[in-house]
């Protein structure tokens, strides 16, 4: 859908693959789900920040509670979208990044 959208966007089945091969050198952002594969995206963000690696971070879940709402948003993220979500609001978020 991004590539669609004219976007450049690399996908990750893993936070291993994502830690192995991604280039943030050249990321306008991260859209990370919450939920990962045995890993959660709003700690995964916590982690990069604790790297000192700055970039803004899209959260998008399917499992939409308050508690993780405020998790997302403590953690700094640029926006918060529950799935599923229509496509312009990614685009929008990652606009007002860009």
């Amino acid at each position: 859908m991004l590539k669609a959208y004219g976007f450049e966007a690399d996908v990750f089945e893993t936070v291993r693959a994502f830690r192995e091969r991604a280039r943030l050198d050249d990321a306008t952002c991260l859209v990370l789900d919450i939920n990962l594969d045995g890993q959660c995206g709003i700690e995964l963000s916590k982690q990069l920040a604790a790297e000192r690696i700055s970039i803004p971070v899209i959260f998008v879940t399917g499992d939409d509670t308050e508690r993780t709402k405020q998790a997302a948003l403590e953690a700094g993220c640029v926006a918060y979208l529950q799935k599923p979500f229509p496509a312009r609001d990614l685009i929008e978020a990652i606009e007002q990044v860009s």
